[in-house]
């Protein structure tokens, strides 16, 4: 890189699990280029992961979803041509010198076209999501075999500014104010700081990702008979009636229901966790970013790949691709191994 302060804008927009796998870049970014202004292009809703990042200098949150909704309404085209076009001026004025589109869409290739930067770094054709995405790139990167994980890949884009990978780095600030609420909630639950607090999550984005809610209850229940795990039930939008099916599979044995949080308490309530069990979502990718050794069960999509990053996290792959193949049985030995491994 031979820009004295290069204007950095890195495009990765969602979902929440694939920011916090891009995390490693603007790290790494920042301490190569420790004088780059790095700018980082997200969607609303998983802003508040990346809001007053130590790494970044600004973030730049926008709502294509808000966007798609908006279209369908009378007058609503226009609302989103004004938006957009809102969007790419204050993108312009930002005179970037480089743009990263970690996405590989339409959508984050038209962000990263709109920059205007010089350097406008993705992957290869054939590596994006959507082909089509590589025409407004004019550095397009193929990962090498060895980049098996995506936080791998994602590191690969930053070989065209002379970076090496390195091993991957994440950094996500837990607020003070956020780990207070988290705090009052588990001293008013009873919940102890050397209790063996297991955090279940049972929903994913997609039915083919989830594993079978009486499986989760099954496991909770010899989780807590055999291991003596005191349980976390997390939920999501729509989600709340699985920790409720989960909590009704254990007779004698109580186990908590998260509250409502935003990002940055959910941050909170996973960095208190002795293990987190999820299929894979988000939140599985948060915990393990924290440091929190977390355990993802994975069907259709390949653990190698997509897995929890960290030393102290695991991926366990059904045999047959499908969420139904994992036991019970395996699992619960995973997840005790892990509980035990982290004391």
């Amino acid at each position: 890189m031979t820009l004295r302060n290069p204007r950095i804008a890195i495009i990765k927009l969602s979902s929440l699990g694939d920011v916090v796998h891009a995390l490693p870049v603007a790290h790494a970014l920042r301490r190569a280029l420790p004088s780059a202004h790095l700018t980082w292009v997200v969607e609303a809703r998983e802003y508040g992961i990346l809001r007053d990042h130590p790494d970044l200098d600004a973030v730049v949150p926008v709502d294509t979803r808000l966007w798609r909704k908006l279209i369908w309404r009378p007058a609503g085209a226009r609302q989103v041509l004004g938006k957009v076009g809102r969007l790419r001026e204050r993108i312009r004025r930002a005179s970037f010198d480089v743009a990263i589109d970690l996405q590989g869409l339409l959508k984050s290739g038209l962000l990263t076209a709109y920059t205007g930067a010089p350097l406008r770094i993705g992957f290869s054709a054939g590596r994006c999501r959507e082909r089509w995405s590589a025409l407004f790139t004019n550095r397009r990167v193929t990962p090498p075999d060895s980049a098996r994980h995506v936080v791998e890949q994602y590191l690969a884009l930053l070989a065209p500014l002379g970076i090496e990978s390195g091993p991957a780095e994440f950094h996500v600030p837990v607020r003070a104010a956020a780990e207070r609420r988290i705090e009052e909630f588990l001293v008013k639950e009873g919940v102890k700081p050397g209790d063996r607090l297991v955090a279940i999550n049972p929903g994913a984005g997609h039915p083919q990702k989830r594993w079978p809610v009486a499986r989760f209850g099954a496991l909770a229940e010899r989780l807590a008979t055999e291991a003596g795990a005191r349980l976390l039930l997390l939920w999501g939008p729509d989600e709340a009636h699985m920790a409720r099916e989960i909590s009704l599979a254990l007779p004698g044995h109580s186990a908590l229901l998260a509250p409502p949080t935003d990002l940055g308490e959910l941050a909170a309530l996973l960095k208190r966790c002795r293990l987190m069990i999820a299929n894979d979502t988000g939140p599985l990718h948060l915990a393990a970013a924290l440091g929190t050794p977390s355990l993802g069960l994975y069907g259709p999509t390949r653990a190698a790949r997509n897995g929890p990053y960290g030393a102290r996290c695991r991926g366990l792959q059904s045999p047959d691709g499908t969420m139904a193949g994992l036991e019970v049985a395996a699992v619960f030995e995973a997840a005790r191994d892990m509980i035990e491994g982290a004391e």
